[in-house]
């Protein structure tokens, strides 16, 4: 209906509504015999007060009301209006009228016009609510939280013409709204009634909207809710709700960062902007995962330039137009170039005099690596070399290299790449003036190659779902969570540390598989099959944060520890990485049998570990997770 035929109806509803409550106060005062003297004043009466309520009705936008969403400020807006169109039309009455009117017929008359006003815009929500429910094949849904976020998205899925979801109640642990009825929907237990009042009301979704609760213990609702089959959603912001944007659309999917139940990450804001503002950020793999999540994060530090160094273009160009965007007044520069390349590095660093490297350019899929073990050594060994010995010889502050937990005791090429990265750091470091340190954490929630997407890809087609092996085990982070640390390590970087994140538990691949698939809406194993596909080359069962020669001490951050670094003679690993660049283009077996001379862990045989190989495993989880 148009907002022109909308007043027209509204005022013609009015209209009769003035003449039917005053014949009614008449009516009720006299007993049903209005006399004939009160007639005329009757029809002046009638006249006066439907062009005075309209008059007023419109005045104070009762004809813009949306009544779908009508609450009680609403209601006292009308009321408000009612008791003032109806004390000006008595006294314009009385101003006119030969005759006084009598005083109950004012009272009757706001009574009864109040009543029906409010019952004709009820009606008029009752008759759309009905017609918006008939529009759609509904499916049902539970609502937990009965609070403020609750109700809003109750009301939402009562009244939205483009929602196919039906409220059935709330689950709350508040016990004094136990029984209660909030929005016409009744508080229906706690969080431990959950799964009977599932199955009960045959719940096709369950809508979490407790917008302010943390992280551990939104992780622990889920936790109850996986046992059920409903599809999981969640309210993910509280400034939603603060700023009245609560919304079905504002709903997401709960994802695998929910699950992990990780508090936010606190950092020393002033200690990173000591070393970041006003200096020259160079970003190697600035269009990667991690890479292009450190420019975003490094920028609200304004720093004097930040440089975006990467081989690909495409990724380069996209990171570029959304810093570009985002913080408009950031200087920037991008550098395609090939940290392989001697030259190109020492032109890039001679020309831009960085202070600050972070160095996230890698290769890091270990199945390809595995394939093409001299591109892993050229990438990750002399690229980490020639940029680290050109931020020593042009005098830069901090080098962070970002490590990983395929480092320690490695089973593969790129793991043991990565190992070799941190001996170069640390043996330039000794005799550096630059702050050479590295970071070491395991795997990140949505980087290219991690196994979620391809997890959620393998379900949207109707599985399987592949595994490698069930008893599989890896850390996971979040990318802006682990990125936040290794940027808060470069503050507490002194040089020569292997900083170790806190990564929490660890996480069995096949759980993580099934919580996927019931978030989905789907039972493992009965509507998407879960299948192994053995270990592949390179991989190893347990990740590891420390290897057997370092030791593990606390820093002034509760989530970043510090490995022992070993000693590292310079001039000895010179010798070693000579003679592994001349065995680089002699084929395979010659690079891996030069790997394990240079790292004698190395385990080339990527055998699968047993549970119960290393009590030294054991003690280093319970130091590092929480």
């Amino acid at each position: 209906m148009s907002y022109r035929n909308r007043i027209y109806y509204f005022a013609f509803v009015d209209l009769i509504m003035v003449w039917v409550s005053l014949y009614l106060a008449y009516a009720l005062h006299f007993e049903g015999n209005i006399p004939d003297e009160y007639g005329s004043q009757y029809f002046i009466y009638s006249g006066s007060a439907t062009i005075i309520s309209i008059a007023c009705m419109y005045l104070f936008k009762q004809y813009k009301q949306v009544w779908l969403y009508a609450s009680v400020s609403e209601m006292l807006s009308v009321l408000r209006t009612i008791l003032l169109s109806c004390t000006l039309s008595y006294l314009t009455i009385q101003l006119i009228s030969d005759q006084s009117i009598p005083t109950y017929v004012l009272i009757n008359n706001f009574e009864t016009l109040l009543f029906l006003t409010i019952g004709s815009r009820l009606a008029w929500r009752v008759a759309k609510t009905f017609y918006i429910r008939k529009q759609h094949e509904q499916k049902t849904a539970l609502i937990i939280g009965a609070g403020d976020c609750g109700r809003l998205i109750a009301k939402e899925m009562q009244f939205s013409r483009t929602c196919s979801l039906r409220p059935v109640g709330f689950i709350d642990d508040n016990i004094l709204k136990r029984n209660l009825f909030i929005s016409g929907l009744p508080v229906l237990g706690s969080r431990e009634d959950i799964p009977r009042v599932v199955e009960r009301f045959s719940v096709d979704e369950i809508i979490i909207a407790l917008p302010s609760l943390s992280r551990k213990e939104t992780a622990e609702i889920i936790d109850v809710c996986k046992s059920t089959r409903a599809k999981l959603k969640i309210i993910p912001r509280i400034t939603d709700l603060i700023h009245g944007r609560v919304t079905i659309q504002e709903m997401r999917e709960v994802s695998v960062e929910d699950l992990l139940g990780r508090d936010p990450v606190a950092v020393d804001l002033q200690g990173i902007a000591n070393y970041v503002e006003g200096q020259t950020v160079l970003v190697t793999g600035a269009g990667g995962s991690i890479g292009s999540e450190l420019c975003r994060q490094i920028s609200p530090f304004s720093p004097k330039t930040l440089l975006l160094l990467g081989h690909g273009e495409n990724s380069i160009y996209t990171i570029e137009m959304e810093l570009r965007k985002s913080f408009p007044h950031l200087h920037l520069e991008t550098v395609i170039a090939d940290i392989k390349d001697t030259n190109r590095m020492d032109e890039v660093f001679r020309q831009h005099r960085p202070q600050v490297v972070f160095h996230a350019g890698a290769h890091k899929h270990v199945p390809l690596m595995e394939k093409n073990s001299a591109e892993a050594v050229k990438n990750n060994v002399f690229g980490t070399k020639n940029l680290a010995e050109c931020a020593d010889k042009y005098g830069v502050d901090r080098f962070v290299l970002i490590s990983s937990d395929k480092a320690v005791n490695p089973t593969n090429v790129m793991g043991t790449t990565k190992r070799i990265a941190e001996m170069v750091i640390q043996s330039l470091n000794k005799n550096s003036k630059t702050k050479f340190a590295a970071v070491r954490f395991g795997n990140v929630l949505g980087s290219r190659g991690s196994v979620i997407p391809r997890f959620k890809e393998q379900i949207a087609q109707g599985g399987p779902v592949t595994v490698t092996h069930p008893e599989m085990v890896r850390y996971f982070m979040t990318i802006p969570e682990a990125v936040q640390l290794v940027i808060q390590a470069g503050a507490l970087a002194e040089g020569g540390e292997t900083f170790i994140l806190d990564m929490g538990k660890p996480v069995k691949i096949v759980d993580l598989a099934k919580d996927l698939i019931r978030l989905s809406g789907f039972e493992p194993n009965i509507d998407i099959e879960i299948t192994y596909s053995g270990i592949r080359p390179g991989e190893k069962m347990y990740e590891e944060l420390l290897t057997d020669e370092e030791g593990l001490t606390s820093t002034k951050h509760d989530r970043i520890f510090i490995g022992r670094s070993s000693s590292m003679n310079r001039t000895e690993l010179e010798f070693e990485l000579r003679r592994l660049e001349r065995v680089v283009g002699e084929g395979d077996s010659a690079v891996r049998e030069m790997l394990k001379h240079l790292v004698p862990s190395y385990q080339t045989s990527g055998t699968v570990e047993e549970p119960a190989k290393s009590d030294q495993r054991k003690r280093e989880l319970s130091l590092v997770s929480p």
